[in-house]
């Protein structure tokens, strides 16, 4: 296991706003323990590792990514084939984490739409985030604080601090590719 599993755990809890403490409590665990494992200090068991990931909302093979490619290439490149599916399809929305680590100041997403899923109710995500991005294939519809833009393949947008949802109206599936800023994954 790598340095980067520590440095994803922590990017994860952070961004889901959890304290070391309430992790480490909801896995059974030490702060101290989990603050090693964080820092890279200490190896998680699959067992301890299954209960993070399942604490954090993702699969324990998130953290497996890109593990059996060159060391050098461990937190730079992400190549297309380790890329894992974030998500369902049951709920219209399926994302792919595009960036090679969480450890930077942003992340890139794949984000496929299904013709028909909507995101229902808009929201604004939890602390302060700024979106971005670019529609590859499909059309699809973005709310922003109540105004809709129906958006084509070759259009972008960016925005901060705005109550936001989307909705796909066509019959093919749309595909962003989404920057987010700080990271949520």
């Amino acid at each position: 296991m790598t340095h980067h599993v520590g440095e994803d755990i922590r990017y994860l809890r952070k961004s889901r706003e959890m304290t070391l403490q309430q992790l480490a409590a909801a896995v059974g665990r030490s702060l101290g323990w989990l603050s090693q494992v964080e820092r890279g200090q200490t190896t998680p068991s699959v067992r301890d590792l299954g209960l993070i990931a399942e604490r954090l909302g993702v699969t324990i093979s998130f953290f497996f990514r890109s593990s059996s490619r060159a060391p050098e290439e461990r937190g730079l490149i992400l190549r297309a084939a380790d890329r894992m599916p974030i998500g369902s399809s049951a709920t219209g929305l399926v994302e792919e984490l595009l960036s090679p680590t969480l450890a930077g100041s942003f992340e890139m997403v794949k984000s496929t739409f299904a013709p028909g899923a909507s995101s229902g109710t808009p929201r604004r995500p939890a602390g302060a985030r700024e979106d971005g991005g670019v529609l590859i294939s499909g059309r699809l519809t973005l709310i922003l604080d109540g105004r809709e833009f129906a958006l084509a393949p070759g259009d972008s947008f960016q925005f901060a601090g705005a109550d936001y949802g989307w909705r796909n109206e066509g019959t093919e599936p749309a595909v962003a590719i989404w920057i987010i800023a700080p990271p949520v994954y």
